[in-house]
């Protein structure tokens, strides 16, 4: 049964229900360094190109690497385009309420919390506490979360909805939409190997990182479920699959240099800061398969 939610949180839930929100990545050189400019370009063109709302610092955008400076560098840039900004925080630091006031003091409209170790739920309260923005709880499948604190967390008056990315469990990802449901918070698909499949599941929104390039490729299958478009839904999810299983496939955190390399040969980055450095290496000649997935 639904729970009561603060009513900053329930505008954010609202307002993004349906929405395609594009996990961002964060352009860099290879030596890792950020091009505040290059940065907010970026984050215009993926609006342009259909991302209803932006997700920096996320998991694709490195968050959790990035200095102090060059996070609040990247909401004010994201803020500038002029579309919802929900900003990562957190992910294995203790760093996350702070993160979360210098977020809401640049004006993001919520908060991404990453998974931690320890009690989750209250480290929801401690972001809640600092900053006072909606909150989006995350379960990811790096440390997936038990269903029962998964429970306590949508309970948490703040929380405005919950994003999975299980990657393959299908069960759990089933599971976590229909808790979320029940809760009367939003259900945000971040399944960009089981996209279509969520959407027939339940889910009301996306936040994932195959939006980080080839914002299109997703829009269409959002678009065609909403207009109950099967045919169109069909076709739509069968190109996003065929580009899902060149990007987001082992080493899995592999994912983000290969959505970069899209952007870059979108246009939507310079070649020059088309690097991942936090991720692993990948071979050069994978560049050219998951481009022509792309094609």
């Amino acid at each position: 049964m639904s729970t009561p939610i603060d009513p900053g949180a329930a505008r954010l839930r609202d307002r993004l229900r349906g929405a395609l929100v594009a996990a961002a990545a964060t352009p860099m050189t290879r030596s890792g360094e950020v091009d505040l400019d290059v940065a907010e370009a970026y984050f215009r063109r993926l609006a342009a190109s259909g991302a209803d709302a932006l997700a920096v610092l996320a998991h694709t955008g490195r968050g959790p690497f990035l200095a102090p400076d060059v996070r609040a560098g990247l909401i004010a840039r994201a803020r500038r385009t002029g579309v919802p900004v929900i900003a990562g925080v957190g992910g294995g630091r203790s760093a996350a309420p702070e993160e979360a006031r210098v977020a809401a003091e640049l004006g993001a409209d919520g908060v991404l919390v990453f998974p931690s170790q320890g009690d989750r739920a209250a480290l929801h309260e401690a972001v809640w506490a600092a900053a006072g923005l909606p909150m989006i709880a995350f379960d990811l499948y790096t440390d997936p979360c038990p269903p029962a604190a998964l429970g306590e967390i949508l309970r948490h008056p703040g929380v405005a909805g919950l994003k999975t990315a299980l990657l393959s469990d299908a069960m759990g990802c089933q599971r976590t939409i229909a808790l979320t449901r029940e809760t009367g918070r939003l259900a945000i698909t971040g399944e960009d190997r089981m996209f279509g499949p969520s959407l027939l599941w339940g889910a009301q929104a996306a936040l994932v990182g195959i939006a980080a390039a080839s914002v299109e490729t997703t829009a269409a299958v959002l678009r065609a479920f909403e207009g109950d478009d099967l045919r169109g839904f069909e076709k739509a999810s069968a190109r996003l699959d065929r580009l899902a299983a060149a990007t987001f496939t082992a080493p899995m955190e592999g994912y983000v240099q290969r959505m970069l390399w899209l952007a870059a040969a979108e246009g939507l980055i310079p070649e020059s800061h088309a690097f991942d450095p936090y991720g692993p290496g990948l071979p050069e000649p994978e560049r050219a398969a998951v481009l022509a997935a792309a094609a």
